[in-house]
């Protein structure tokens, strides 16, 4: 029974997300067919998974019971022991069949830096994102339960997951994140899922941390064929507000 119920919860999470896409053979992003317009989002990355997620044009897929806030996908407010466990069971489902890729909509914030990219000494990948991405909306309360969405399959159940994968607590609101949700297809021989590069998630920049020690020989090494279609660049401390900016004195990124 709790198998069952965990798949039909699943379901509602997979109709929420595919919003009429088809999706690619491999683990990708699925296609839109509306013609959507770009978006340029930006990943955060520690130098060694930088360069190698570059080299191997693929980012990888979190999973929704491994985030570091355990809000996530839990942000519904109830002392009610067994919605709680009802809401677990949602969680679950939705993990089984897809997970997750971060973005934010900007890469000038200091403190992301400091968070994602190993203190500056890391990478940021800037992004063409033509796939569907969901805009995260911040909140100092949580959500209102609604049990009635879940008891059967429809739209107000899949508003109601869409609801629950897109809001986070304010407090959170620094990283401007938009989310995209692809299907959890094949692993690697880790046993990890990734995204790969392609013409819905294509990478267009990339920025050294301004304490990086990657070098320009590194990020060409990297990129290879891919080195016409993507700007590189190193970050530094702006000189008169708490922002990261460019640096446009190229001699002094060797």
């Amino acid at each position: 029974m709790a198998r069952r119920r965990r798949r039909r919860l699943a379901r509602v999470g997979k109709r929420a997300h595919d919003d009429g896409h088809r999706r690619s053979s491999r683990t990708k992003i699925a296609r839109p067919l509306d013609g959507r317009e770009a978006m340029r989002l930006y990943h955060f990355l520690n130098a060694e998974y930088g360069l190698l997620n570059i080299r191997h044009r693929r980012l990888k897929i979190g999973r929704i019971n491994e985030l570091n806030d355990p809000f996530e996908f839990l942000g519904v407010a109830t002392k009610s022991a067994s919605l709680r466990r009802r809401y677990q069971r949602l969680k679950d489902g939705l993990n089984d069949y897809m997970g997750l890729v971060c973005f934010s909509a900007n890469w000038d914030n200091p403190v992301q830096w400091a968070h994602y990219a190993d203190r500056h000494r890391g990478i940021c990948l800037g992004f063409e994102v033509r796939a569907q991405a969901h805009k995260v909306t911040y909140v100092s309360e949580r959500l209102l339960a609604r049990p009635s969405a879940m008891k059967s399959e429809g739209p107000k159940a899949e508003a109601h997951v869409t609801e629950i994968l897109t809001t986070k607590f304010e407090h959170w609101s620094y990283e401007d994140e938009y989310r995209l949700f692809p299907q959890l297809q094949e692993r690697d021989p880790s046993g990890r899922y990734f995204l790969a590069f392609d013409d819905q998630v294509a990478l267009r920049e990339v920025i050294v941390g301004h304490r990086s020690a990657i070098s320009r020989a590194d990020i060409a090494q990297a990129l290879g064929p891919l080195a016409p279609q993507v700007i590189a660049y190193k970050a530094r401390l702006a000189f008169r507000s708490f922002d990261v900016v460019r640096q446009k004195n190229d001699r002094l990124w060797e």
